[in-house]
């Protein structure tokens, strides 16, 4: 009888690890669907192309909010937000590496702690690193307090893969209120949104139609949001190439007077 139990109790452990396992190799597509209703909630509040300002948008903000670099300067920035896409990445960082460019990647905190080599080889591989928040969580539905540590534990957990200080902030699907600005600013922060948008996240968005979306909008100044997805992967190399041909250069955010 002894025995017995220890065969079940021993079944039962081995389906939990199972189902354990099983979760975390469905993380990364986890993630990634929590991030595609977290933007479709945001798109149908604002019946737009662009998610921003959920909450509130004061016009005294505005000044304060980076949304796109100064123009006449033929140099536009891809701003590349990662809180899922470890698969994807190193085939993206090998790509910038053939087209000879840099981008700035904003990362979540979690991401950070959970990639650190990898964050490493996108720090050595000349890209910027800023901030993307800790958990993805949307600023405007949080209190003060825990924006405040959204932004410190993510510092922290890029202080610690690759030694640098993050200066930037993008909140999670745009979203922010007036207390977002004035908390990244308390903090040593900008708050960066973005010009251009891929929509990578959305269905139906083949490579063709990632390219379309950039190359139909002004790129002087632009600040070009994607994500770690499988068709912006297939769509980089084009993109840089008529991006290029257009006479535009491709650099990190630090790199474009704003």
């Amino acid at each position: 009888m002894k025995n017995k139990n220890w065969s079940v109790l021993g079944i039962a452990l081995f389906a939990v690890l199972a189902a354990a396992f099983q979760g975390f190799s469905n993380l990364d597509k986890i993630l990634a669907d929590q991030t595609a209703q977290t933007w479709n909630t945001i798109y149908e509040k604002q019946e737009g192309n662009n998610a921003v300002a959920t909450a509130a948008d004061p016009k005294e903000y505005e000044s304060r909010i980076i949304r796109n670099g100064a123009q006449g300067n033929n140099l536009c920035t891809f701003a590349c937000n990662v809180d899922w896409g470890e698969d994807v990445i190193p085939d993206m960082l090998k790509v910038f590496k053939e087209k000879d460019i840099q981008v700035t990647f904003f990362v979540t905190g979690r991401w950070a702690e959970n990639h650190k080599d990898l964050l490493k080889q996108m720090h050595d591989a000349g890209h910027e690193i800023q901030s993307h928040g800790y958990s993805h969580a949307l600023c405007s539905d949080i209190s003060s307090e825990k924006v405040e540590e959204e932004i410190e534990k993510t510092e922290t957990a890029i202080i610690d893969a690759v030694c640098i200080k993050p200066n930037y902030f993008a909140p999670a699907a745009g979203d922010y209120d007036a207390r977002t600005v004035e908390i990244a600013e308390k903090l040593g922060y900008k708050v960066v949104l973005w010009s251009s948008d891929t929509i990578d996240w959305r269905e139906g968005s083949s490579a063709p139609v990632i390219i379309q979306r950039i190359l139909s909008k002004p790129l002087d100044g632009a600040i070009i949001l994607m994500h770690p997805k499988p068709e912006t992967l297939k769509a980089l190399p084009e993109l840089i190439e008529q991006i290029n041909a257009q006479g535009y250069r491709i650099v990190p955010l630090y790199r474009m007077p704003v």
